[in-house]
């Protein structure tokens, strides 16, 4: 049977990277923030939702969601935030399932790497077979976003406060990737897991988490 693996980290901790090494390797990727832009595309149930919520201030010129000024809004706005995440997360969810779906048809035995930054914020680590942490130091995620997004120290370290730390996620972690080094030793450790998580999809005979 199929296994799914929840993959984690934090801002700047280059999960994203991670993602590309399983994917090079076989596993077949689901990227969340993918999915979520999808789910909010002009017409979809999602953008109606979200304009009757925030109104149509938060539109582009072309009729598309203004994601920078929404991302402000809910970044100074925990309600925001909370009314925001109600109406993506659901979505999300079912898209994901639905892309399951499709993936088992066709090839029963794969591995399903859901790449979600928020896995386990949002409480999804229990509905998945294994969880993947990707860490670096607090100091390295700092350094990162001010060379990444031209940010002052001060506006990198506030990013950061925002998030659940790398260090509480450890305990959900079935493997952890150490991404603070160089990009070929964490892609030797991406490779090791594979290896581990290649023998479990082989030898699987229980139904894959919800």
């Amino acid at each position: 049977m199929a296994l799914v693996v929840g993959l984690t980290g934090g801002i700047a901790s280059g999960k994203s990277t991670v993602a590309c090494f399983f994917g090079k390797l076989g596993c077949r990727v689901i990227d969340a923030d993918e999915l979520a832009r999808k789910v909010v595309e002009p017409g979809t149930s999602g953008w109606h939702r979200i304009i009757e919520t925030f109104g149509k201030e938060y539109l582009t010129s072309h009729g598309e969601l203004d994601r920078r000024r929404l991302a402000r809004l809910v970044f100074q706005d925990p309600k925001a935030k909370e009314r925001l995440e109600a109406i993506v997360h659901p979505r999300v969810l079912s898209l994901r399932r639905e892309i399951t779906r499709e993936i088992l048809r066709e090839d029963p035995k794969a591995i399903i790497i859901f790449d979600v930054p928020l896995l386990i914020e949002a409480g999804l680590q229990g509905s998945m077979d294994k969880v993947i942490v990707v860490w670096v130091p607090r100091e390295t995620q700092i350094q990162r976003l001010i060379e990444r997004d031209k940010l002052t120290r001060q506006e990198a370290e506030e990013r950061l406060k925002n998030q659940m730390s790398l260090y509480e996620k450890l305990p959900f972690a079935h493997y952890v990737v150490d991404n603070s080094g160089l990009l070929e030793e964490a892609e030797e450790q991406v490779e090791k897991i594979y290896r581990e998580l290649k023998t479990l999809a082989d030898s699987k005979t229980h139904p894959i988490g919800a």
